[in-house]
């Protein structure tokens, strides 16, 4: 599955489009992480155990998009987005989206 974040894709024409697709997440923070993010957070610095727990997510939302879109017949998603929100206090949901399409080559 080809995902971009542009409209177009180079050298291939878009001859479907199948729609939005999207993939969700919610994490949440545990007391562990929290923990060892406040002692950070006194020192600076980045919080490796918070990028780490975000770069899963994406990389979970981002896979459920693309299982979406083959469920669509789609062989690409076009004008890919990350959208996050916080949920509760220690919930954070991301969402991975963009336009289902099937592109040939020119």
């Amino acid at each position: 599955m080809l995902v971009v974040t542009a409209e177009n894709v180079p050298n291939h024409k878009i001859v479907a489009t199948k729609g939005v697709v999207y993939g969700v997440t919610v994490r949440a923070r545990g007391l562990g992480r929290d923990i060892v993010a406040s002692f950070r957070g006194i020192i600076g610095g980045e919080i490796d155990e918070y990028t780490e727990m975000l770069e899963q997510a994406r990389a979970e939302a981002m896979h459920r998009m693309e299982k979406h879109a083959e469920e669509l017949g789609a062989n690409a998603v076009v004008m890919m987005r990350f959208d996050s929100g916080e949920m509760g206090q220690n919930m954070s949901e991301i969402i991975a989206y963009g336009t289902a399409v099937i592109i040939e080559p020119v």
